[in-house]
């Protein structure tokens, strides 16, 4: 990482003493930072930073201290409760607080709640929204979580809720049946029950689905498989999280935007994946 970007001195927030910035990072590329972050990060004392967060990110802020509080599946975690009561203390203390979170704060990465504890404190905050990984993950495997020929539609569901069950609180009935694409982050422990939900509800064992594991950096990966064939093909391929999941027919158009592939010299698969039998209309 180079440390020649910069912003414009004048026309920026400035990040105040006592101050909490909730900030997200995106899925991982630190290109996909906002420039508010890029901001933040040249401002803060003090950066708490999730497990998600690339490392190389935080070479933009050198004049801060990094305070790591990730919270991983099965490994041992700082709480949740204990993370926010510690912005709180850094900000009583005087410190510029940059709370650095993955993808977007507030799509399933409980910066609600980190939020909602600094105000009910008193801790005045910025929210700062990032790329999340539903969306950009999935963009960087080329596949458009909308497509006009697709969907309509799309839903956003986590793979497991607060009590750590995959299917307690979510009605995959009706998920399955009003929502063209499903994108599901966090899905990977409990993807058998899902998979068994989303077919009880009458979605295809043919229906497309791709996983992206470490999306969006030097790691990724990218499993092109359908319902019927997911557990057995994320086993053969050993893929571990975190991943995104995406359901739906909008999967088939990795076979013509594998831009990635393409960069490097490889024709598309598939110039109409969708068999529409026509050229893309502009518009």
């Amino acid at each position: 990482m180079t440390d020649s970007l910069s912003l414009p001195a004048s026309n920026w927030p400035v990040l105040e003493q006592g101050w909490v910035w909730l900030c997200g990072a995106g899925p991982g590329d630190p290109g996909l930072l906002t420039l508010h972050a890029l901001n933040a990060l040249r401002q803060a004392d003090v950066i708490v930073y999730d497990a998600l967060v690339q490392t190389d990110i935080l070479e933009w802020a050198p004049q801060a201290e990094h305070i790591y509080a990730g919270k991983r599946g099965g490994k041992p975690s700082a709480k949740q409760r204990d993370i926010s009561l510690r912005l709180v203390e850094l900000a009583r203390a005087g410190k510029r607080v940059l709370r650095l979170k993955g993808g977007d704060p507030f799509v399933f990465g409980r910066g609600g709640e980190e939020a909602q504890t600094l105000v009910q404190h008193g801790i005045p905050i910025r929210i700062i929204p990032g790329i999340t990984a539903g969306i950009g993950g999935l963009a960087y495997a080329g596949i458009p979580v909308t497509h006009r020929d697709v969907n309509q539609s799309v839903t956003f569901v986590t793979g497991h809720d607060q009590t750590g069950d995959a299917t307690g609180s979510l009605d995959w009935k009706a998920i399955a049946q009003g929502s063209q694409v499903i994108v599901i982050y966090m899905g990977m422990k409990h993807i058998g029950r899902i998979v068994s939900e989303l077919l009880a509800a009458g979605r295809p064992l043919s229906e497309p689905v791709g996983l992206v594991t470490t999306a969006t950096t030097a790691d990724q990966k990218v499993l092109e498989s359908t319902l019927g064939t997911l557990e057995a093909d994320i086993a053969a391929a050993g893929l571990e999280p975190p991943a995104v999941i995406c359901v739906g027919r909008s999967v088939l158009m990795r076979q013509a935007l594998d831009w990635q592939s393409m960069a490097q010299g490889i024709a598309p698969r598939n110039l109409d994946p969708l068999d529409r039998g026509r050229p893309a209309e502009a518009g």
